[in-house]
């Protein structure tokens, strides 16, 4: 099987600071891989290199085969952490949007989950709170047939008793056979989800482990990120 996500080598800097330093992993399909650290430690910065929006690095990544353009763009689908949709776009707007932009954008489906999350579809953007936003840009997201879903913090601006409904989402709607890289920093929230993990530390990556072999140390995820990095608590 081929992996979706190659990466090797890989190091970025910002002037004199190092954010990646040598980062190699790979990621066949079908896995959800969370992908853990504290702030400022490069997820990020990894993250908008392999969708393309950071070009100037070194090193090699691949999606599906192929560097970060035109054609990774079409299989892969990106959640950023901020909404880049304009404050005057409503649900029934942005749902217009992606679908003449994506033919493998499910419409129906996208307009079906803006209603099972009470979202009203001709509200405009700036209004909406913040967790509001984030349910229709993940709507947006996952309604795609995408190859790869690269989901950064996509609960930062949601509710504990929304976080349930979000990660139900996040799972019963993502392509068969597809990757899931999600960053997130509320680990215990959304561990059960994960096949692996990636954690990064000076950016470096310093754990690649499947779930299962965690637990077979009699350990959570949370359990080994406090481990790893106990100098932020």
């Amino acid at each position: 099987m081929n992996n979706i996500i190659t990466v090797s080598s890989l190091k970025k800097s910002y002037g004199s600071k190092v954010v990646l330093d040598g980062v190699d992993f790979t990621a066949p399909a079908g896995q959800i891989i969370g992908l853990l650290g504290p702030n400022g430690c490069g997820k990020t910065t990894l993250i908008k290199i392999l969708t393309g929006l950071i070009k100037d690095h070194s090193g090699t990544v691949r999606i599906d085969n192929e560097e970060p353009g035109a054609y990774t763009k079409g299989i892969v689908a990106y959640l950023p952490e901020k909404s880049y949709l304009p404050d005057w776009m409503r649900p029934v707007d942005a749902i217009d949007y992606f679908s003449s932009f994506y033919k493998d954008f499910d419409k129906a489906k996208a307009e079906e989950m803006v209603v099972k999350f009470g979202l009203d579809s001709k509200q405009k953007l700036k209004t909406m709170s913040k967790g509001q936003q984030e349910k229709l840009n993940l709507i947006l997201v996952m309604c795609r047939q995408a190859r790869l879903y690269v989901l950064d913090e996509p609960l930062g601006g949601v509710d504990p008793a929304a976080r349930s409904a979000i990660l139900d989402l996040i799972m019963n709607n993502y392509a068969k056979d597809a990757t899931v890289l999600l960053s997130t920093h509320l680990i215990n929230d959304v561990e059960y989800i994960f096949d692996r993990v990636l954690m990064i530390s000076g950016g470096k990556l310093i754990v690649d482990s499947h779930i299962d072999e965690i637990r077979q140390k009699g350990k959570s995820v949370e359990d080994v990120f406090k481990e790893v990095f106990s100098y932020v608590w």
